[in-house]
């Protein structure tokens, strides 16, 4: 055979390791598994059943706060992408689940025995029925709770969603009705105001003797100049202060923030229409780069997009930041002019008509713009009061729960197909950690490596004597392989005189001996099987013969040899049993006695199998082994850890034993598969070995 197919053997047999574990240990992975499934599914038929009910609301912004100074001005509208995130919050907020609990009255209804729960038992309990999601592709807020009654589930999502428009409408109301009462509260003051300064005009021209034509204050062209002028100057004054007030925000903000506060400082289209651009490419980056990456070319060419759109709005809010200071300045310098004319305009007027009149224009120019502020603060007054009138819905409930009768948990299938899952996973976890700790041989690889010694044979499970089994028996083509395989050992012959060894006891030793004495004597060899296992004897019982004279018999030279082997109905097979073992054993097996029986039996037979003890505790099988030409260990499958064997190999060299290979014992091939592969090479050495055979004898 090639290399290239054995080193494909030896991978494939490497990677169906991994299988040839878990078969050799599926009792465990199956009860495991069994166990797991079981346990989880009584654990989900124990837990109680779970509904859901979901409702529908679609949630908007607020309008902007009341400013009682500034005329009311449309905003326009934009996408925040943290609202919704926001009302999540809300919607699970301390003080919405405590409306909700107080208006179903839970704490009652949750309680035991006619106690009640407290308020923060409650709380939790209905926070972790309650789950807030968007829904996809849309606006809209899915409020969904779960409870073991459906109704109480559809009754707590209805009323989390009232509750919480309920709340947003009186924050909008209390919001609004504070600034109108603030707004209120001033219109009265500036009435006081408005009345006190007319009463003080009232007085000075009766005081001062001052005729009024055309009304009061319009007594000549110069008056009314001068109060076409304190009119004009008081507009320009209020300007100036306007735009000075917008130019101290905007110096206030750092670029980030004038870009997000933009919209609501400024109603330049360009400004918004960039922003709303700059969002909308943000929301396709976010999607982009969630599936595809930075690099992709879609996303490359948003960035590109995006960087010149946030370039142009920079360029443009540099441009409102200069025109604000240009126009700050213009209306700065008007104010000045007009301040600088009113005051020639007064002078001239005061130099005209002397010192008498200034207290009365002064207190005219006060009660102008006494009457200003308050004409102004009650048209907010009167506009924002109708405004408030009319109704608000910045919540709407867009579908109501129902109670829902199908139960949303437990989910007994899909609870049942985990629980398989991972009792699959437990029970091969399980069999390998078994098998980790398992360090008895498994493979006939395992005696190679940690033996050092050629496996002559593969043995399986449930074998018993050939000689009741039978010449025809399915389990003498493994003794025939085995007999076969040690023609090909280092010696080049099975004939001889061999022990055969095991390092502890019920390793199948002696069965193994005497059926590979059977197949010999099948063959056609002549066959002696020496019973040296003096303390526990069995191959009498095999052959149905006494044991009453055997190897102690001849060892002690109380009769010869010839008389102490039996011929057995098997043809070419005879047999030296033990014999029984005297009280005292002492110089029983000795060495030289033992030396000079193998050297005669030899000239006598073909083969001379000898069953000794197990070497691990007892010294008969060392003192026997040193005597013959060589010895077979027999190793049982998955019995005995490896510091034993290595410890009855170790033994056996410290004699100087040749040991010619080892039988691996007590295959189970029904778990085992790996016993097949090896199988088929023995097969191929013992065609190979018939075949030459068999050319021999045509020879």
């Amino acid at each position: 055979m090639s290399n290239e197919p054995a080193e494909q053997q030896s991978d494939t047999l490497h990677f169906l390791d991994y299988w040839r574990v878990v078969r050799s240990r599926k009792e465990i992975v199956l009860a495991v598994t069994i166990l797991v499934v079981l346990t989880g599914t009584v654990y989900t038929l124990m837990l109680p059943s779970v509904y859901a009910s979901m409702a529908r609301i679609s949630v908007s912004e607020d309008a902007p706060e009341i400013n009682p100074f500034t005329a009311q001005q449309s905003y326009a509208s934009s996408y925040n992408p943290y609202f919704l995130r926001t009302q999540f919050e809300v919607l699970t907020s301390k003080p919405i689940l405590h409306e909700v609990i107080n208006r179903l009255n839970l704490q009652a209804e949750w309680g035991r025995d006619g106690e009640k729960l407290s308020l923060d038992v409650a709380s939790k309990i209905l926070q972790n029925s309650l789950s807030v999601f968007q829904q996809r592709d849309t606006t809209l807020i899915v409020i969904s709770a779960k409870r073991d009654n459906p109704n109480e589930a559809a009754k707590i999502a209805n009323e989390v969603a009232e509750v919480y428009r309920d709340s947003r409408l009186d924050l909008a109301y209390t919001v609004a009705h504070g600034a109108i009462n603030k707004i209120e509260e001033a219109v009265k003051e500036q009435l006081v105001r408005v009345e006190d300064s007319e009463n003080k005009v009232q007085q000075l021209r009766k005081n001062l003797d001052i005729a009024v034509i055309g009304g009061e204050g319009n007594y000549d062209v110069d008056e009314m100049r001068l109060q076409q002028m304190e009119g004009d100057r008081l507009a320009a004054h209020r300007d100036m202060l306007d735009k000075e007030s917008l130019l101290k925000t905007l110096e206030g903000l750092d670029d980030k923030d004038l870009m997000e506060q933009a919209s609501y400082i400024t109603f330049d289209q360009i400004v918004v229409s960039t922003m709303q651009q700059i969002q909308d490419i943000d929301v396709q980056l976010s999607a982009l780069d969630a599936d595809f990456g930075k690099n992709h070319p879609e996303v490359k060419r948003y960035l590109l997009q995006q960087a010149k759109l946030e370039e142009t709005l920079e360029l443009r809010l540099q441009a409102l930041r200069n025109g604000l200071q240009t126009d700050y300045v213009i209306a700065k310098n008007r104010y000045e002019s007009l301040d600088k004319a009113l005051a020639g305009v007064r002078a001239t007027s005061i130099e005209a008509q002397g010192e008498k009149y200034r207290p009365f224009r002064i207190a005219m120019a006060q009660l102008e713009t006494e009457r200003f502020i308050y004409n102004q603060l009650l048209s907010k007054y009167r506009q924002e009061t109708i405004t408030l009138q009319v109704p608000r819905n910045p919540v709407e409930i867009i579908d109501s729960a129902e109670p829902n009768n199908r139960r949303v948990s437990p989910n007994v299938f899909m609870n049942v197909l985990l629980s398989i899952f991972v009792g699959l996973g437990a029970g091969v976890g399980l069999a390998y950690f078994i098998e980790y700790l398992d360090t008895s041989i498994k493979t006939a690889d395992d005696v190679e490596r940690v033996l050092g010694l050629p496996v002559l044979g593969l043995i399986p499970q449930k074998v018993r004597p050939l000689i009741e089994e039978g010449p025809d028996s399915e389990h003498g083509e493994a003794y025939r392989v085995l007999r076969t395989n040690l023609a090909f050992t280092e010696g080049g012959s099975h004939k001889g005189a061999f022990c055969v060894l095991s390092g502890g006891s019920g390793e199948g030793k002696s069965t193994t001996v005497f059926n590979l004495a059977y197949v010999c004597a099948q063959q056609g060899e002549k066959v002696l099987l020496v019973d040296a296992d003096l303390r526990r004897p069995v191959q009498h019982l095999i052959l149905g013969v006494s044991n009453r004279f055997g190897l102690t018999n001849v060892l002690l030279r109380d009769v010869p040899v010839e008389e102490a082997i039996k011929a057995t109905s098997v043809p070419n097979l005879h047999f030296l049993p033990s014999g029984r073992l005297p009280r005292t054993s002492l110089g029983v097996l000795d060495p030289k006695r033992i030396g000079e029986l193998i050297s005669s039996l030899k000239t006598k037979y073909d083969v001379v199998l000898i069953d000794t003890p197990p070497l691990v505790g007892i010294s008969d099988s060392a003192i026997i082994a040193k005597e013959t030409d060589g010895a077979i260990l027999v190793v049982q499958y998955r019995k005995y850890p490896r510091d034993m064997l290595i410890k009855a190999k170790q033994t056996i060299e410290t004699l100087g034993v040749t040991t010619v290979g080892a039988v691996l014992n007590n295959i189970n091939i029904m778990r085992d598969d790996y016993y097949y592969y090896y199988h088929s090479d023995y097969s191929d050495y013992q065609h190979d070995f018939q075949g030459e055979e068999m050319t021999d004898e045509r020879g």
